[in-house]
């Protein structure tokens, strides 16, 4: 670059982004004069005037909207090649740090991770348990390499690979409500009675909740597993994965109270980790891992609830058959 420096052109896609010298100056971590001077020394030595500054707000000139697309796609390529350069430098991780969800289901998730890590023993895998936006926090704070979670696809800053659907449904036990359950319960009818919600564990994010009714009663827990409990022993009520849920739904040991006023919901898991940070051979391996086996995956998640559900049949006729064994013979006249 015989003409301007690296340094003018950060500064310039910096005022273009933020809006302003000042607000570009704070990205930077610059002094406001600092940026101004580099933008001005850009301007001159192209030539071209990049900014109208002739009204309250500096915008773009035709030319500048020009020159600035070529320019955002050249440093989007510097930053990969410095994070491809700094991939390369790197050797293989004496760890690994992997956050799955409260959404995911557990014996197919953990069978994926435990077949790669089987045959990395030089690699030692630290595993967290997160709910809510606890995955995301833990991957933007630079405590994870990897997450299993729901994402915002349209988050630029994640690259992902799609996982399994899982489906949410309200439901509760019976005898729970004083009156019938059907599919057009409303949410007045259920603000006195205990929803069950699980906690986000997230230590500094703006808290989220998901299908709570404002203004109701709510309890709080830890796990999925817990909230299920609590739901079945009658002590609340709330949204659920189907998958953990399925046997309980068939045996009527839960109802569903899904309907116009709860519709319940789907949560598209994902294997998720950042594309604006230099990944491992060890991180990089397991991600193209991940993509081979996630079609596999999922249908082993498929089939593994359709096992469960056969299981639960199977747990039924059996329990029948023993009744009929134990009852007593009816004398025939």
């Amino acid at each position: 670059m015989d003409r301007f420096t690296l340094n003018e052109l950060r500064c310039f896609d910096a005022v273009v982004s933020e809006g302003s010298f000042q607000a570009a100056a704070a990205k930077l971590h610059r002094t406001h004069p600092t940026v101004f001077a580099a933008v001005g020394n850009l301007e001159r030595e192209l030539g071209v005037r990049l900014f109208d500054r002739a009204g309250y707000r500096i915008v773009l000139t035709e030319m500048g909207r020009a020159f600035h697309r070529r320019a955002r796609v050249f440093l989007q390529e510097l930053d990969g090649l410095c994070i491809y350069a700094a991939q390369l430098a790197m050797g293989e991780e004496s760890e690994l740090r992997v956050v799955i969800g409260d959404l995911c289901p557990l014996p197919e998730t953990l069978g994926l991770l435990r077949r790669f890590f089987d045959a990395c023993p030089g690699t030692q895998l630290h595993l967290h348990f997160e709910a809510i936006s606890g995955p995301w926090e833990r991957l933007f704070d630079n405590e994870a390499d990897l997450i299993l979670h729901h994402i915002n696809k349209s988050d630029q800053r994640l690259e992902y690979v799609d996982l399994y659907t899982v489906r949410l449904m309200p439901v509760v036990a019976p005898g729970f409500l004083p009156f019938p359950i059907s599919n057009a319960i409303t949410p007045e009818q259920m603000r006195n009675h205990v929803q069950c919600i699980i906690r986000d564990s997230a230590r500094h994010s703006e808290t989220r909740d998901y299908f709570v009714i404002e203004g109701a009663h709510s309890w709080t827990v830890a796990d999925q597993l817990m909230k299920k409990e609590i739901i079945l022993r009658g002590m609340g009520w709330g949204h659920m994965p189907t998958f953990l849920i399925a046997q309980e739904l068939r045996e009527g040991r839960l109802a569903s109270i899904a309907g116009k006023h709860f519709p319940g919901g789907t949560a598209e898991i994902v294997a998720a980790r950042r594309r604006d940070i230099p990944h491992g051979p060890i991180a990089n391996r397991l991600w193209l891992y991940i993509e081979e086996e996630a079609s596999e995956l999922k249908a082993a998640a498929e089939l593994g609830q359709s096992a469960r559900s056969r299981s639960g049949k199977q747990r039924l006729a059996t329990v029948a058959a023993r009744k009929r064994r134990r009852s007593p013979q009816r004398s025939r006249r």
